[in-house]
């Protein structure tokens, strides 16, 4: 059914979704050591591409989604670009998101193809009031075909393209113009910061909180060689600034759930990661955390 105007009463679904605690997102490298290690890890993040065009990928969900709860995470949905959605994708999506249950699903506020060329990459999108209300528009479609909430993350970028709102303000009137909530990856926030010299927490501030279901967080990123910028790597521990924005943010939000994101660099020893686990656990739930590390 076609929705009308800004306020709908799907919105009440982000309301109505499970809190899920604190997870990982899902690793193919780390399979063995998640499933040794499952009564620390209240859920998973997979990566939803890794499943669509895997058969034998899509046939271990099942058993996945025995042990713990699962939250599908896209990137290529390329919501951003000014191309019509790729149905088909959307199509290969929504199967992955039912054989888990997702309770949610997610992509990146980006577009990654324009023109029909794969641009390979995550890239930031115009920030006009137009762009905007077209992005909504395919978030609402999206969202209305996959019959589950729908959330959009923000992205790093590198080159901050010309516009007439801020990023703040542009994901704002994005959610206007949708029933989707937004996934904040609050290092992505904070690299960003660092790159192009905001406040990190008045930008968190200036989002609109009520619509935050999930958070990740990760490692603070590596410094570029001679460029003066920080790199998104998700290679490294959980930042000591990520945690803090974090214990911010919940202290504002009623947020669903958090998820360390490391994808390389993965440590011999997993308690590692176990330790990071707990610091953001500590954060999300509003005490002390270990900043070290």
């Amino acid at each position: 059914m076609q929705s009308s105007g800004k306020v709908r009463p799907v919105r009440r679904q982000l309301d109505g979704l499970p809190a899920l605690g604190v997870g990982l997102g899902y690793r193919r490298e780390l399979a063995e050591q998640i499933t040794a290690n499952k009564q620390h890890i209240d859920w998973l993040e997979i990566i939803t591409d890794d499943f669509i065009d895997d058969p034998q990928g899509f046939a271990s969900l099942a058993d996945l989604a025995a042990n713990f709860p699962v939250v599908t995470h896209g990137v290529d949905m390329s919501i951003g670009s000014t191309d019509p959605l790729d149905m088909a994708y959307v199509e290969r999506v929504a199967a992955v998101a039912a054989e888990v249950d997702a309770p949610w699903v997610s992509d990146h506020l980006c577009f990654t193809a324009e023109a029909g060329v794969d641009l390979g990459t995550l890239t930031p999108v115009h920030r006009t009031r137009d762009r905007a209300k077209a992005i909504g528009r395919k978030a609402q479609q999206v969202q209305d075909r996959l019959g589950r909430p729908f959330l959009l993350e923000n992205i790093t970028y590198y080159v901050d393209l010309p516009g007439t709102m801020t990023e703040a303000q542009f994901i704002t009137e994005v959610l206007d113009h949708c029933d989707a909530g937004l996934l904040l990856d609050l290092e992505n926030v904070v690299i960003n910061s660092v790159n192009h010299q905001f406040d990190a927490w008045e930008f968190v501030d200036a989002l609109p909180l009520q619509r935050v279901v999930q958070v990740h967080v990760a490692g603070e990123g590596r410094d570029s060689q001679g460029a003066g910028m920080r790199i998104d790597s998700h290679d490294g521990r959980v930042s000591a600034e990520c945690l803090r924005l974090l214990t911010h943010l919940v202290d504002r939000a009623s947020v669903r759930a958090a998820m360390v994101e490391r994808d390389s660099s993965f440590p011999e020893d997993f308690t590692e990661i176990l330790d990071d686990l707990n610091r953001v656990r500590a954060a999300f739930h509003g005490r002390t955390a270990n900043a070290s590390g």
